[in-house]
């Protein structure tokens, strides 16, 4: 046995995972959900959910495949050419990456709402005052005084100026039904999702089969990119990115890929 494999996921501060570990990313996400639930930002079924997230990401490789760099360099597109942008948060994506989330805001001139399934106005407040830790100056969320339509329970509140007015939306592990509700209104919708197979990906306009803490920060290096890129060029890598392939070499990745 290794000193690798009885590195422990049992730590206090994330600094201790030593980063040349072969797992170092999957330690890294399991302890910052673990230090979430702790927080109260994230739920406890939010644990289960990385747990699915993480299996599929091993069967990946654990990196970023050619198909989700070209999602992400699509996302950064769309992002940049909208007029409304908003980041939707989770409380596992406020646990993963909250910092990362408002690089991408701050370079894509993106709003940031807070969304939640189980929702309680202690959490909306935690997760919003976790963003502005990691340097957030405006969380929408906190109003809710909109909803999405034909979508039942907590999280369909939005703010009216928010998710309700976007035209483009990021909204990272989601639920499949939310994702179709928001379809419905007429959204743009870039999904970051693991699982290719899932209901979020496939109604997406932009799948992103990647793990949300290589996904973020590579969609701002690409909005980096072309901050100064002319409209006919954004609009060309919209036009030039195929969704459907994109999933099917995720699909075939997990299926084929050798571990």
């Amino acid at each position: 046995m290794t000193d690798y494999d009885t590195v422990s996921a049992d730590v206090e501060h994330e600094e201790e995972i030593p980063e040349d570990h072969p797992r170092y990313q999957d330690l890294l996400t399991r302890h910052r959900i673990e230090q979430g639930v702790e927080k109260g930002i994230t739920h406890l079924q939010g644990m289960h959910a990385e747990g699915r997230g993480s299996a599929f990401d091993y069967l990946l490789g654990e990196e970023t495949i050619p198909s989700a760099d070209e999602a992400e360099r699509a996302a950064a597109a769309h992002l940049l050419l909208a007029d409304r942008p908003v980041l939707s948060i989770n409380g596992n994506v406020a646990a993963l990456v909250p910092g990362e989330m408002v690089e991408l805001a701050d370079a894509v001139g993106a709003d940031l709402e807070v969304n939640l399934f189980n929702r309680t106005p202690e959490r909306i407040e935690a997760i919003a005052d976790h963003l502005r830790e990691h340097g957030a100056e405006d969380v929408k969320g906190l109003e809710a005084d909109a909803r999405i339509p034909n979508l039942d329970h907590q999280r369909a509140k939005v703010d009216a100026d928010g998710i309700h007015a976007a035209d483009v939306v990021v909204v990272p592990l989601e639920d499949g039904d939310r994702a179709e509700a928001l379809e419905a209104m007429g959204k743009t919708e870039i999904v970051i999702d693991l699982n290719p197979l899932s209901r979020s990906p496939r109604i997406a306009e932009v799948p992103i089969v990647d793990n949300i803490i290589r996904a973020v920060p590579n969609v701002t290096g690409h909005a980096r990119d072309l901050a100064e890129a002319e409209e006919a060029e954004l609009r060309t890598i919209l036009e030039s990115f195929d969704r459907e392939a994109a999933l099917e070499e995720a699909e075939r990745r997990i299926r084929d890929g050798e571990l």
